[in-house]
């Protein structure tokens, strides 16, 4: 009979954030594929499980794919994990899935942490359609350019990013997609666990001045401020519409307020008009 390949979410940092589905497949299983043998061993100590490891990160993928597909063959039980979060995510995964469906293998995924998810529920945005796109390329010109591809997507932007590129990025982005609503997710289920909330240009000048550490995770509103809005532009059809992907009334009516250039006073003054005109 052929063997099982198991995806299991790992924590992305708190250790407690692991399900028992997850430890009782990473005691069970013939062996363990690692992003870093080193880093997964602390985990499997911490819990108690002596299952056999062996790499398997982006250098070796491809080598390490073939041998791991010959193991399920012959009906050994594999579990795949990153150093953190859910593996295939900006990980190493994918060619390992492809080949498994490829030769008829069971692919079973054991769901957990995720640090993009655990970003986008935390953020405030909208998240009734959000765009992941992982890491943006490390050179200012194609990454200027990835942005300007991302620019009409109607939904939050989802990034994962260095902490020395950072201030970089969030400038790129700001020029590129214009004044946003944005947030920096960073170290996330961990001590120092910081949300820090405001405007791209913003958010740029106060990651110039001080350099983070860390993993971090940048979210996009996916509206401009105050693009194509005037005057004109009903209040209250703004302010159903935040409403709808999520937010309070009077987290609404503020980022209405704000899309439109006006006060708050004056947003509420229009809703009240444009509501009683009906």
């Amino acid at each position: 009979m052929l063997g099982t390949l198991y995806l299991v979410a790992t924590p992305i940092g708190n250790l407690a954030d692991i399900t028992h589905r997850a430890l009782q497949v990473l005691k069970d299983v013939d062996l363990i594929a690692c992003e870093d043998t080193r880093h997964t061993r602390k985990l499997l100590q911490h819990y108690g499980i002596t299952t056999k490891t062996i790499s398997y990160h982006e250098h070796n993928e491809q080598q390490r794919a073939n041998q791991l597909i010959d193991s399920l063959k012959q009906g050994s039980d594999i579990a795949v994990v990153s150093d953190a979060g859910t593996p295939s995510i900006s990980d190493p995964g994918f060619r390992l899935v492809r080949a498994a469906i490829e030769n008829e293998i069971r692919v079973v995924p054991v769901p957990g942490p995720s640090a993009l998810i655990s970003a986008l529920i935390a953020a405030g945005l909208p998240t009734d359609e959000f765009f992941f796109a992982g890491f943006l390329p490390p050179r200012s010109n194609a990454r200027r350019a990835r942005l300007g591809e991302l620019k009409s997507v109607p939904g939050t932007l989802i990034f994962y990013e260095a902490p020395h590129r950072l201030a970089a990025m969030l400038q790129d982005a700001h020029e590129i997609l214009g004044e946003r609503e944005a947030v920096v997710a960073r170290e996330l289920t961990k001590v120092h666990e910081e949300i820090r909330r405001g405007l791209l240009n913003e958010l740029s000048r106060h990651y110039q001045n001080e350099e983070p550490r860390g993993e971090i995770v940048v979210l996009i509103d996916r509206n401009v401020i105050g693009e194509a809005k005037n005057q004109s532009t009903s209040v209250a059809v703004l302010v159903d519409q935040f409403e709808q992907a999520g937010l309070d009334h009077r987290a609404a009516l503020k980022k209405a307020a704000r899309e439109l250039g006006l006060s708050r006073a004056e947003a509420y003054r229009k809703l009240i008009a444009e509501r009683n005109s009906v």
